[in-house]
C-alpha cells in the first residue's frame, strides 16, 4: 500500500471517531471539513446549555417566586425601583397565617402551684414514679380554693389539682376596700394561722398563705403562721379554713349601734 493512502486512512479513521454523533460517513471526507464540523457542534452545545429552557422545574419556580414575590416584585421605571406588594407565594402564605388576630380568652380563675413532689413507689418490677401537685386557684374577687392532684406526669397532675381546687371554691366576705372585716384564727391538723386586717400595710404573709390571700384578692392584711409546720399544703388549707370563718358585718347595724351609743 502506498504511503499516501496509509496517511489518508489514518486521517479518515480519526475523523470517524470524532464525528460519530454527527453521522458523517467514515470515508471520503477531508480532514478540514471534519474539524470545522466538530467546532460548529461544540458552539451549538454551548449555546444550548446557556439558553434558558422552556421547562419549569420546582427549583426554578422557587427561585422565581423568591426573586419576584418575596423581595418586593419586579423592578420598574428608569430608577429601577421595585414595585409590588412584596408577598409572593411564600410571602402570601405567611401573611395568611399571621392575619388571624383572635383575642385569647382570659380564664376565669388564676392558678398557682404551691408544692410539687415526686413520689417513688418500689414494686416487684422496679420503681414507679408519680407526681403530687398542690394548686391554689382564685379569681382575685373573693373566691379561692386549694386542690391536690396526682399523676404520672406533671401536666396531668396540675390539671387534676386545678379541677379539684375549682370544686372546693369558697367565697370570702370582703369590705368595700377589699380587706377582711375582722381578725380570725384557725387550726387544721398541726397548722395554726392568724389573719387580721392592717390598713395601709399591703399583704404581709409568707409561705403558701400569701398565695391564698393574693388569689382571693384581699388587700391590707397580715397573716401569721403560729405553728412550726413547714407543709405548704397544710398551711394553704388552714388559711382557707380561717377565711371561711369570716363573717361579713353589715354597715347598717354598725351605723345603728354607733347612733344608739351616742
Amino acid at each position: 500500500m502506498p504511503a499516501k493512502e496509509i496517511k489518508q486512512n489514518k486521517d479518515n479513521t480519526g475523523a470517524a471517531d470524532m464525528v460519530v454523533d454527527l453521522k458523517v460517513p467514515p470515508t471520503g471526507v477531508p480532514v478540514e471539513e471534519v474539524v470545522e464540523a466538530v467546532e460548529t457542534a461544540e458552539v451549538v452545545e454551548a449555546v444550548v446549555a446557556v439558553a434558558p429552557s422552556g421547562k419549569v422545574t420546582p427549583g426554578k419556580r422557587m427561585r422565581d417566586s423568591a426573586r419576584h414575590g418575596g423581595r418586593g416584585g419586579q423592578a420598574s421605571g428608569p430608577g429601577g425601583a421595585r414595585t409590588g406588594s412584596g408577598s409572593g407565594q411564600r410571602g402570601g402564605g405567611r401573611g395568611g397565617r399571621g392575619g388571624d388576630n383572635r383575642e385569647r380568652v382570659k380564664p376565669e380563675f388564676d392558678s398557682k402551684i404551691i408544692d410539687i413532689r415526686r413520689v417513688t413507689r418500689v414494686t416487684a418490677g422496679g420503681r414507679r414514679m408519680n407526681f403530687s401537685v398542690a394548686v391554689v386557684a382564685g379569681d382575685r374577687k373573693g373566691r379561692v380554693g386549694v386542690g391536690l392532684g396526682k399523676g404520672g406526669d406533671t401536666a396531668s397532675a396540675v390539671e387534676k389539682a386545678t379541677r379539684e381546687a375549682k370544686k372546693h371554691i369558697i367565697r370570702v366576705p370582703l369590705s368595700a376596700s377589699m380587706t377582711i372585716p375582722h381578725a380570725v384564727e384557725a387550726k387544721l391538723g398541726s397548722a395554726r394561722i392568724k389573719i387580721f386586717p392592717a390598713r395601709g400595710s399591703g399583704v404581709v404573709a409568707g409561705s403558701s398563705a400569701r398565695a391564698v390571700i393574693e388569689l382571693a384578692g384581699i388587700k391590707d392584711v397580715c397573716a401569721k403562721i403560729l405553728s412550726g409546720s413547714k407543709n405548704r399544703l397544710n398551711n394553704a388549707r388552714v388559711a382557707i379554713e380561717a377565711l371561711n370563718k369570716l363573717i361579713k358585718i353589715p354597715r347598717t347595724n354598725s351605723v345603728q349601734n354607733s347612733g344608739q351609743k351616742k
